[in-house]
């Protein structure tokens, strides 16, 4: 590996560190500040399906948590399946991200329980999975492939996170960041 190239690839993990750390540290710090300064006040921004008002909470939900076992619960999946999603290109972790969090919260807010608030990263979290499972069947190539299979045979048993099992549990933000991820697997596979 030449010194041009590892000074490229040096500056890509601070990329990745950088994008990935602010994206936890954001939600560490809100939950931080909604927990001890505000009794989880925050948490009402979330969404609220069918409506009007509760469309913005598309933008807060991977943000807001529960209180700290939440949001830890969702952190470490966070951290290695996002990273998962820029080893091929940085980029695919941005759009993976934002299709996720609109697609998928637009899901949640068409199919949610009514009267119900959904918030947590889990939905990026399954969009994620669902991106990096689908990947491999989409683009048809060896590293994805072997991703894919990576990642489902390590992190394949969250699937059943997208069946209504807990009351307390969006098992429609699992299902729609599932689907939302293996969407946005397609479009770039288009791509490429």
């Amino acid at each position: 590996m030449s010194s041009d190239e590892s000074k490229a690839l040096a500056r890509e993990l601070k990329t990745q560190i950088r994008l990935l750390g602010g994206a936890i540290a954001i939600m560490w710090i809100l939950e931080f500040v909604d927990t001890i300064f505000l009794g989880q006040a925050l948490n009402q921004y979330g969404i609220h399906p069918r409506e009007i008002s509760g469309l913005w909470g598309i933008l807060w939900m991977p943000f807001l948590h529960g209180g700290f076992p939440h949001l830890i619960a969702n952190t470490v999946p966070f951290l290695t399946l996002g990273w998962f999603v820029m080893l091929q290109d940085t980029g695919d972790f941005l759009f993976v991200t934002v299709v996720t969090t609109l697609l998928g919260g637009l899901g949640v807010w068409l199919i949610g329980a009514s009267n119900s608030v959904h918030i947590g990263a889990s939905g990026l979290v399954f969009g994620y999975l669902g991106f990096l499972i689908s990947r491999g069947f989409f683009q048809r190539n060896f590293m994805s492939i072997a991703l894919s299979l990576f990642v489902g045979f390590f992190y394949g048993g969250l699937i059943w996170g997208v069946l209504p099992t807990h009351p307390f549990i969006s098992w429609e933000g699992h299902f729609c960041g599932l689907v939302s991820g293996a969407i946005a697997a397609k479009f770039l596979a288009n791509k490429r």
